[in-house]
């Protein structure tokens, strides 16, 4: 669902998203300049904890939980042999998850919180955004190296 705007001008918000340093607010006053609408905006400022902007929507609650799973997911993929992200299994993000060391960066505690918030089950929510990102392997880069 992308609020019916062009597939390239959700592109360009994921794109705009993790490249400026001031995210989201800068990011959120350039989107607002070109007419996207409040609401998306809300959303991608309630994402980051440090703008006080409370998740009120399902889909800003939906942005939040999947925000940091996705870079432990990408990086869960990378250091599989086939670095392909379809053939990733929950079991392996699991593995993982429990070795605070690996992707120590992501919050797990917040995840588990966002995905709570979300009400689904977090190993169910992590199948969901593993097969959502297979469906843009390509476009994520995580379509691999290897055959699977």
């Amino acid at each position: 669902m992308n609020g019916g705007f062009p597939d390239c001008f959700m592109i360009l918000i994921g794109k705009i998203h993790p490249s400026i340093e001031s995210h989201p607010a800068l990011g959120a006053s350039i989107l607002l300049d070109c007419g996207v609408p409040k609401d998306m905006v809300q959303t991608i400022l309630s994402h980051a904890p440090h703008t006080g902007v409370r998740r009120e929507s399902l889909r800003d609650r939906a942005l939040y939980a999947c925000d940091e799973l996705t870079g432990l997911i990408t990086a869960v993929t990378l250091v599989r042999p086939s670095k392909s992200i379809v053939d990733l299994k929950v079991k392996s993000v699991r593995k993982k998850w429990k070795d605070k060391a690996f992707a120590s960066g992501v919050n797990r505690v917040d995840i588990e919180s966002a995905v709570m918030d979300l009400g689904v089950e977090l190993w169910t929510h992590v199948a969901n955004v593993i097969e959502a990102m297979c469906s843009i392997a390509a476009e994520l880069g995580l379509e691999g190296t290897e055959k699977s």
